[in-house]
């Protein structure tokens, strides 16, 4: 009986909770077609000065976004179309390729993943080829929900723990990076002001996360 007990104590002792296990994410991939590689491999060696068999990146930044309305259905189908719509004529001029983001998360808190973590995606300048973008639904009109400020953090956290991230960062802080060794943009004028997510709901993110000490800034 001693040694049944003493057994059990030692399983105790070294048993150690899974972290995030209650973190659900569900994959809704978008058409990484040949022509998305294709664009992405273009884009990865013409703005990022990056030559690569595959459109792979070593993530190093999680980016937070706003969608600036729609829902996820209506940003998903937008996002799984390959090339950019004519009206974004800015981004159109330095790539064909269509704006995308490794996640969605709906105003209720449901995390959904479009591509693998890994995958490249067009999302903020000169950081794409080293950042994770998530998008979430709202829009200034329209702030992020409390449901959101919660699963960003838990998924900033998960990924953290998955990737060795260093720095987060709101859409609107991406210019910080401009003269440092992390940002790589062959294009010095192409820059654009961003105000996504917002203030308020990056500082309550990283409330949450704050014994990450993940850096906003190189």
């Amino acid at each position: 009986m001693k040694k049944v007990i003493f057994v059990f104590f030692l399983f105790v002792l070294n048993f150690v909770p899974a972290q995030n296990s209650d973190l659900k994410i569900i994959e809704k991939p978008i058409n990484y077609s040949a022509e998305r590689i294709k664009l992405s491999l273009e884009y990865l060696k013409e703005h990022h000065g990056l030559t690569q068999k595959t459109p792979t990146i070593v993530p190093k930044i999680i980016v937070l976004h706003y969608t600036a309305g729609g829902t996820v259905e209506s940003n998903f189908k937008y996002f799984n179309k390959t090339h950019l719509e004519s009206a974004r004529n800015t981004l159109k001029k330095q790539s064909t390729l269509n704006v995308s983001s490794q996640y969605i998360i709906d105003r209720d808190g449901t995390i959904y993943q479009l591509m693998e973590p890994t995958r490249f995606a067009r999302h903020t300048i000169g950081l794409n080829y080293c950042a994770i973008g998530i998008e979430n639904i709202g829009s200034k009109k329209q702030p992020l929900t409390e449901k959101q400020v919660e699963a960003n953090a838990q998924l900033v956290r998960y990924l953290t723990k998955k990737y060795k991230i260093e720095y987060l960062i709101g859409h609107s802080e991406y210019g910080a990076f401009r003269n440092s060794k992390l940002w790589k943009e062959s294009d010095p004028k192409y820059f654009t002001g961003k105000e996504d997510p917002g203030k308020d709901f990056m500082k309550k993110v990283r409330v949450l996360i704050d014994d990450l000490n993940l850096k906003d800034k190189p």
